[in-house]
């Protein structure tokens, strides 16, 4: 299913902040590196939409699930304060080595804490306490999603936001007859959320799915 229009997806990135040298290249190389998983990276006006979310509520400290090689971390890092802090869980050197070169050369890799390891083990080993964290992305493994959103609501605070990555995941959420993997355990998440009160659900039909969830 074609759920982005092309011309229309090209005017809004036309239209949104433009990427730096960094980020342009950053792309260009995963692009060059790992052809076959250059749909794992966000795009350029979802990296501006995050930028802007950490700004707009204030975070100071903000989790990552899912790294690859840098992007979205850049993007969530620049918008943190100077004494911010990123929590950037992923299971890859591979991926993540190109990361942190490139967030030497984004100037962000101070605000940077990477975990090579099981992000559920990961946020599991988070001290327990309300208000640990302002915001966090979520953009990994799509199994694993209900895990890693039940393991940082508890450490969110209030009025905190935890978004959601491919939540559409190109439409396959919208058919009933697609019992893969990933799309079974989206479209229970999905479901879920609606009903979850511990938070206000937003699901945006932006690029391919992106979820808002603002912790009551």
């Amino acid at each position: 299913m074609d759920i982005v229009n092309a011309t229309l997806s090209d005017y809004a990135v036309a239209h949104s902040d433009p990427a730096d040298e960094v980020l342009r290249e950053l792309a260009e190389e995963t692009h060059r590196a790992f052809p076959e998983w250059t749909s794992m990276q966000i795009t350029q006006d979802q990296g501006a939409f995050l930028t802007m979310l950490v700004r707009l509520i204030g975070a100071r400290t903000a989790v990552e699930v899912g790294t690859f090689t840098g992007y979205s971390s850049i993007c969530i890092a620049r918008g943190l304060p100077a004494d911010g802090r990123l929590l950037a869980c992923d299971v890859s050197e591979e991926w993540t080595s190109i990361a942190r070169r490139y967030w030497e050369r984004a100037g962000v890799a101070e605000k940077i804490d990477l975990r090579l390891a099981p992000a559920a083990d990961t946020l599991r080993a988070l001290p327990r306490d309300e208000q640990r964290i302002d915001f966090a992305f979520i953009d990994a493994d799509k199994p694993g999603y209900p895990v890693y959103y039940e393991e940082i609501l508890p450490r969110l605070r209030p009025g905190g936001l935890i978004v959601l990555d491919n939540t559409l995941l190109s439409g396959r959420v919208a058919d009933e007859e697609d019992l893969g993997e990933a799309a079974t355990a989206l479209r229970r998440m999905n479901a879920a959320l609606v009903t979850d009160e511990r938070v206000d659900t937003v699901l945006l039909t932006l690029r391919d799915g992106v979820t808002l969830l603002r912790k009551r």
